[in-house]
């Protein structure tokens, strides 16, 4: 059953964009919309004297919380997308009024009906906005339950059958309404793993686009069929399927779970730093994307997320603020989602991030990002002279895969070099990239002396591995499922369900040898053990070596330029050539029966 719009309570979020200016009711608009109320009530029931004054003050009032939502939801386009503190009083006062406006149709529906002719697509618009609200207020503050409240909305239109009406009114514009709401619930099912569902919608909305096409004759015909086919490709990015005994798909969640991170155990000295902000930065080239949202931006988004709670177990009642001064526990770090952002729009964001910054945090920045190359060579090589990668040039991209400097006298303008970076060191770092030219990035210098690591992909892999660029990047999908990148490089494309559980119960165990290596190395840098406090990064850094450990061993990785690499450099013999974690994973290989794609003396070829 569909609840009213409960105003979320204070969240556990930092940064979130800042209120730029009230929105008001103009009495007029109201006015007009309620004399327009009005003289419905008249054509349809006899002179307006002969209405009574409550149904009367029923139509006005909710004209007037209709208008009022209106105004409100509109307002919130104009919130920058960034900084923190006031924008969550808007978000408040527009729940408020949601929560009022859905509870007033419901409480007057029959007077509605009949006097104000409310159409049953106009009570689906309401929860549609609701649902919206739901996900907006989740991309501010990161917290996957209000993923959940979100689905609830956007599922009972459709149990409910709100739009079914629409395709009988000659109005393309409300079409669009609905076709809009469809693309709306598959991204909140995708962000949900709700793939089941996502795989109802997405017939559905073919079935409404063709018709939609059909009766009239639009000019956005091909834009809808490109949602579609994204959203298609969206689903079938995983390289590998898991499959129950009765060849059903299972659907994996690779969120952080209570048994994700392995445990600190007591003697462990590692930092206390806690992951507080993450910059996700997509401007891949061709890489599937839907909704904005590119694979590798989607994976690291739910590296970076524990899984949703229920969320009528953790709110208070509608209305109702949370103590200001009762310390609250972040489920999630904040995200930033930046799919091809300029660079000015890049670093507007950094810098609000940075700025608002807590103590003892760590702000967390993915790039996955088309390599951009310097030409020649320089006289100096500072972190400006090894190019980075690229940021959006609203210009076509020229060779695919890489930028090249037209002119050896002027570095490529939009691209984002180490040295970029640089300011921002001043607090703990952490650096994810992944690209073609990610080794730019190994020329850090540590200039301030904060815990500073930079996690860096293969700049190339074997070619006798299966392209899967468009599907999303190797290293980001160990990053996020490490299981299933394994399978992948060994050649593996599906699984059946026990043997994919007890994969990664044994993973668990390899994960938790990885942190007993990197807590009593004696040479590694220290700013590993300063971020290894933290669940989200401990989990990264884990992955990591595992990765790298696999691609080290595994045959057709012989290239320098096959392996991941990191700055600071991690201890080789310690980490990711270390006997016993080799010896873990040839374990592994025998479980899949693959071990033949592996080396046995990995150590020899060195």
């Amino acid at each position: 059953m569909v609840r009213g719009a409960r105003q979320p309570q204070q969240p556990r979020s930092r940064l979130a964009p800042r209120l730029t200016g009230t929105v008001e009711k103009p009495p007029r608009k109201r006015k007009s919309r309620t004399e327009f109320a009005l003289k419905e009530i008249m054509s349809s029931g006899g002179a307006e004297d002969d209405i009574p004054q409550g149904e009367r003050k029923t139509v006005t009032d909710f004209c007037y919380l209709l208008d009022k939502s209106k105004q409100l939801f509109n307002g919130l386009r104009d919130l920058p997308q960034y900084g923190q503190k006031q924008w969550q009083s808007y978000f408040g006062r527009t729940f408020d009024v949601y929560t009022k406006l859905w509870k007033f149709q419901q409480q007057h529906r029959q007077v509605l009906d009949n006097r104000y002719g409310l159409k049953r697509w106009q009570i689906g618009e309401i929860a549609s906005k609701i649902g919206q609200l739901y996900y907006h207020y989740y991309l501010r503050t990161s917290e996957t339950s209000y993923l959940n409240e979100a689905f609830s909305f956007y599922s009972a239109i459709r149990q409910r059958s709100y739009y079914s009406q629409v395709n009988k009114e000659d109005r393309p514009e409300l079409v669009v309404k609905k076709l809009r709401y469809y693309a709306r619930f598959i991204v909140v099912c995708l962000l949900l793993n709700k793939m089941d569902v996502v795989k109802d919608l997405v017939k559905e909305l073919s079935d409404e686009i063709e018709d939609y096409t059909h009766r009239f004759n639009t000019e956005d015909q091909v834009e809808w069929n490109l949602v579609l086919q994204e959203v298609a490709a969206f689903i079938e990015a995983d390289p590998v399927m898991v499959l129950n005994d009765d060849n059903t798909i299972v659907i994996t969640s690779n969120r952080l779970a209570e048994t994700g991170a392995p445990l600190l155990e007591q003697g462990m000295i590692v930092g206390q730093l806690s992951l507080a902000d993450a910059l996700i930065i997509g401007n891949c080239n061709n890489q599937v994307k839907f909704s904005e949202l590119t694979v590798d931006m989607f994976r690291m988004l739910q590296a970076l997320e524990r899984e949703p709670m229920n969320l009528a177990s953790q709110m208070n009642k509608p209305g109702m603020q949370e103590s200001a001064d009762k310390p609250t526990r972040r489920e999630n770090p904040h995200k930033y989602l930046l799919y091809k952002p300029t660079f000015s729009q890049l670093y507007t964001f950094l810098a609000a991030s940075f700025k608002e910054l807590p103590a003892n945090s760590v702000l967390l920045i993915y790039l996955s990002a088309t390599g951009v190359f310097p030409t020649g060579r320089s006289d100096s090589e500072g972190p400006y002279d090894f190019g980075g990668v690229l940021t959006n040039s609203n210009r076509d991209i020229i060779n695919g895969d890489a930028i090249l400097k037209r002119n050896q006298s002027h570095k490529e303008m939009h691209c984002l070099h180490p040295g970029d970076l640089y300011p921002f060191t001043r607090k703990p770092l952490f650096i994810i990239v992944d690209s073609s030219n990610s080794v730019a990035y190994k020329n850090f210098t540590n200039l301030f002396g904060q815990p500073l690591v930079c996690l860096l992909s293969p700049t190339a892999y074997p070619k006798a591995l299966q392209d899967q660029s468009q599907r999303g990047s190797l290293f980001t999908l160990f990053l996020n499922n490490p299981l299933m990148a394994f399978l992948f490089v060994s050649g593996l494309s599906s699984m059946r369900r026990g043997l994919w559980e007890k994969c990664q119960e044994y993973l668990r165990k390899i994960n938790r040898d990885i942190a007993q290596l990197l807590t009593h190395s004696r040479s590694i840098d220290q700013a590993f053990l300063q971020f290894f406090g933290d669940e989200f990064l401990r989990l990264l850094l884990t992955r990591f070596i595992f990765c790298s450990a696999t691609m080290r061993m595994h045959k057709i990785f012989r290239e320098t330029r096959n392996y991941p690499e990191s700055y600071p450099q991690l201890p080789r013999d310690e980490t990711v050539e270390n006997p016993h974690l080799q010896k873990h994973i040839l374990e592994l290989a025998s479980i899949l029966d693959v071990r033949n794609v592996f080396l046995e003396n990995t150590i020899d070829d060195y």
